[in-house]
């Protein structure tokens, strides 16, 4: 996000976080309801994305012309959050729909934050990323930009039924449409990321032969937390393919550990 972004979506934020600091967890789900709503109609609405993005006009009239197409159709805290961000400057039509996904992530993050239930959405978020990686079918029907956004949705609701977190199930209905032009694989990713987090806490995706015990689990978290200085969200992937030993990948760093690894290293080496 370009640095003018960043100073009008954290405007927006300000704003949103002073006005909801005395709702509850359920009024802000709603909140983040209304606040992806508004992304939906942007990405449908390319004409008032310019609109409301119309460097010739002040940032008090784009904020107006905002409010006007809402009036009476949202909340006060979402009109208000909203019209401060579009009253603020963006580089492209298209970083004010990425700011309005953005703040209704957060939002939703913020929800699960007051009902204590982050730690839930970020292992659920990461074991349906798990489940659709092994099922093609979900993968293709989920991830196929033509089939109908509403129909996906179902879906997954469908799935999910008494299964998750609804903030889970809202941060999936964002990966669907594609989070800050992803696919929908990276953006359950990206979301698993941003929901660690806003817990403070690094991710650390841990490929290994078979499961790992509770005390190895333990022993290898407390490991990566002394190196990153933060608490350290463990997501495990088996592979039965890497023999054995451990993979660790912490953001753009790579601990390949594995026997696959030392096995291809000497076939290279033999080779020569």
């Amino acid at each position: 996000m370009a640095a003018v972004n960043r100073e009008s979506y954290a405007a927006a934020v300000e704003k949103l976080t002073a006005d909801s600091a005395s709702v509850t967890a359920a009024q802000l789900a709603t909140i983040a309801d209304e606040v992806l709503a508004v992304a939906r109609l942007l990405r449908g609405e390319p004409r008032l994305r310019r609109a409301l993005t119309d460097p010739s006009r002040s940032g008090e009239e784009r904020a107006g012309l905002f409010r006007s197409l809402v009036s009476g159709k949202l909340s006060v805290i979402t009109v208000d959050a909203i019209a401060q961000l579009v009253s603020g400057r963006f580089s492209s039509p298209h970083e004010l729909l990425d700011a309005t996904e953005r703040l209704a992530v957060d939002t939703v993050l913020a929800a699960g934050d007051r009902d204590g239930k982050l730690a839930d959405v970020e292992d659920e978020l990461f074991r349906f990323g798990q489940v659709v990686s092994g099922n093609s079918e979900l993968a293709v029907t989920l991830s196929d930009p033509s089939a109908p956004a509403d129909r996906k949705a179902k879906l997954v609701e469908d799935l999910l039924k008494s299964k998750a977190q609804p903030a889970t199930v809202q941060l999936i209905k964002v990966a669907l449409d594609g989070f800050g032009g992803r696919s929908f694989e990276s953006s359950l990713t990206k979301l698993v990321e941003l929901t660690a987090a806003k817990r403070d806490r690094e991710i650390a995706y841990v490929t290994a032969a078979k499961l790992l015990g509770d005390a190895e689990e333990q022993r290898l978290a407390a490991k990566l937390s002394d190196i990153y200085g933060r608490q350290v969200s463990l997501k495990v992937l088996v592979d039965p393919s890497i023999i054995g030993g451990l993979s660790v990948r912490v953001g753009s760093d790579l601990y390949d550990g594995t026997i696959l690894r030392r096995l291809n290293a000497a076939r290279q080496a033999f080779a020569k």
